[in-house]
């Protein structure tokens, strides 16, 4: 490397001076890996302590040429590990760049800490020009209706609370992105007084769990039940989350469906997954559910258009619906991604995953004390 772009201060061993390093520390606080950017004035504070406050580590940065690569790379970090990378837009035109890609990351409901930036917001310090046509008034406004939340601190120690809160709302089901928007002023202001960072007890809230006598209902439903089917949905990652769908759907010797819009939550190669994952049901998977006489659903997206495959008037679906979800948390007016509302005899407001292990344990109860689910149609061999 030149001299010049060798890190000052590697690995931060130097105090907090400026309400950029504020910035900086905390999004390394909070555990963010990796930061995608696109360098702008706006944000130069905050980059030169990305620099040299931390060291360009933990997090490490991304150099992109275009937000849209910075928004959907951290889209993509976000579907494989479960957590929010950083996003970091350079005042209201790359913000403007990058509104797409977080729409897409919203819609998909993934976490993301967006880093934005405008100003100087105080007028006297703003460069003839250049400052004046990149500062908004609530530049959030401009996201906010496809965000979880949205900030714009006005002193080091709200740039504290800004990240502790967004990155426990961003990791909270249902999950989204957030926008922390850094005034240029105060990333250039020499702290007054020592900053502390807080100690590591400001947690997102474990995933909400369904009580106890809704997950014995629907165990009795689906032990019950002739012609059960499971839809899985939106589910995450973790590779016990993985196994307890699969040894619900064993246990219970009950057919499942996947859907394209989602990762993979269920082994394609399982005899239990009966149908290719798709948008449109084929007629097979039409068949399985115009017949299903009780239907999991677990986190499925649009489960009312998935039920107008097979029924114009979907309240003349037969079939018991439970419905597993925490969704309805964030819908809004603007956006009408809440989708058609489905007939749904047992709604259930948890966590998808949760529900899954709560699920298992009762029907694992409910064998071992003799109970087995009832004879069920022979099904055809998969082609």
């Amino acid at each position: 490397m030149k001299k010049n772009e060798i890190p000052f201060a590697p690995n931060s061993p130097v105090e907090l001076a400026w309400g950029s390093d504020v910035a900086a520390a905390m999004i390394r606080h909070v555990g963010v890996e990796y930061v995608a950017l696109n360098p702008g004035a706006s944000y130069r504070g905050f980059h030169d302590s990305m620099v040299n406050y931390l060291g360009n580590e933990a997090p490490k940065m991304l150099l992109c040429l275009h937000e849209d690569h910075v928004v959907s790379i951290a889209h993509g970090y976000a579907k494989v590990t479960d957590r929010a990378m950083g996003a970091v837009l350079h005042s209201n035109v790359g913000l403007m760049h990058g509104l797409m890609g977080i729409f897409n990351a919203y819609c998909d409901r993934m976490p993301m800490i967006v880093v934005g930036a405008t100003g100087p917001v105080a007028a006297d310090l703003r460069r003839p020009w250049i400052d004046w046509i990149h500062t908004a008034k609530d530049q959030g406004a401009l996201l906010r209706d496809y965000t979880k939340w949205d900030d714009e601190p006005r002193s080091a120690g709200a740039l504290v609370e800004a990240f502790l809160r967004g990155a426990q709302l961003t990791h909270m089901e249902p999950r989204a992105p957030v926008y922390i928007c850094l005034d240029a002023g105060l990333q250039e202001e020499r702290l007054a007084k020592p900053v502390t960072l807080p100690p590591a007890r400001y947690q997102p809230a474990p995933p909400p769990s369904a009580d106890a006598a809704t997950v014995a209902r629907v165990a009795d439903l689906l032990l019950g039940a002739e012609r059960p089917l499971i839809l899985f949905g939106r589910g995450s990652r973790a590779q016990e989350d993985w196994d307890r769908r699969v040894r619900l759907a064993e246990r219970l010797d009950t057919p499942v469906m996947t859907s394209l819009r989602e990762r993979a939550v269920f082994p394609t190669t399982h005899p239990l997954h009966a149908f290719p994952p798709s948008y449109w049901l084929n007629a097979d998977a039409r068949a399985a559910l115009g017949e299903a006489d009780v239907i999991l659903s677990l986190d499925w997206v649009d489960l009312n258009g998935t039920f107008q495959q097979i029924r114009r008037k979907t309240a003349e679906v037969g079939a018991t619906v439970v419905h597993v979800s925490l969704d309805s948390q964030l819908h809004r007016g603007w956006s009408m991604d809440y989708f058609g509302l489905p007939p749904v005899d047992v709604p259930v407001l948890a966590s998808a995953d949760r529900f899954v292990a709560q699920l298992l344990e009762a029907v694992d109860a409910r064998i071992a004390a003799g109970a087995r689910p009832v004879a069920r149609p022979a099904r055809a061999p998969r082609p």
